[in-house]
């Protein structure tokens, strides 16, 4: 079976993770190979020393990049769900899949800011509003959201299996199940 990469973007607290971990349920549940590249244990594990400068947010998503070509050109499905805030470096990474001929999936998880910042899962919000951190992408860095996605789901609007069902109905249609 060939394998893809179904990279997740939107702000902090959107539902990305939540909606890969229940994608990657089905997907294990019909049979096939999920790797899930969770951004934080990435910038623990292989981008520690990375700060968030916009060169380095580069570098780290280009190492996702990287590493889910590799997982996928070997039929893995690759879950990134990353925030991965600046569109060129969403590009380069789209491009180096087409040149080593992997399918690539982008999936706008295109939440509100201020249903995440309700959300706010790790209470990023809160610490940018109280002034003890920086930097937010959304709220004072910038995100730059996906002009023609593969999907787009408004996550407030559906339930995560809903959410899970969008992408999988995608893969089906594209042959990549």
């Amino acid at each position: 079976m060939s394998g893809a990469t179904i990279w997740l973007t939107g702000l902090p607290s959107a539902g990305k993770t939540t909606i890969a971990h229940e994608l990657a349920t089905r997907l294990e549940a019909g049979g096939r190979r999920v790797e899930l590249l969770d951004g934080d244990e990435i910038r623990e594990f292989l981008s520690a020393g990375l700060g968030f400068s916009r060169e380095d947010r580069h570098t780290n998503v280009q190492r996702i990049g990287f590493v889910a070509e590799l997982l996928a050109s070997h039929g893995a499905l690759v879950l990134a769900p990353v925030i991965a805030p600046y569109a060129d470096s969403r590009e380069a990474v789209r491009k180096r899949h087409q040149r080593e001929g992997t399918a690539y999936v982008e999936v706008h998880v295109a939440t509100p800011v201020e249903v995440c910042s309700e959300r706010d899962v790790k209470g990023l919000y809160a610490k940018q509003a109280a002034g003890e951190i920086s930097g937010l992408t959304g709220v004072d860095d910038p995100y730059e959201a996906p002009e023609a996605p593969d999907l787009r789901i408004e996550s407030q609007n559906q339930t995560v299996a809903e959410s899970a069902e969008a992408v999988y109905a995608l893969l089906a249609e594209r042959g990549l199940l």
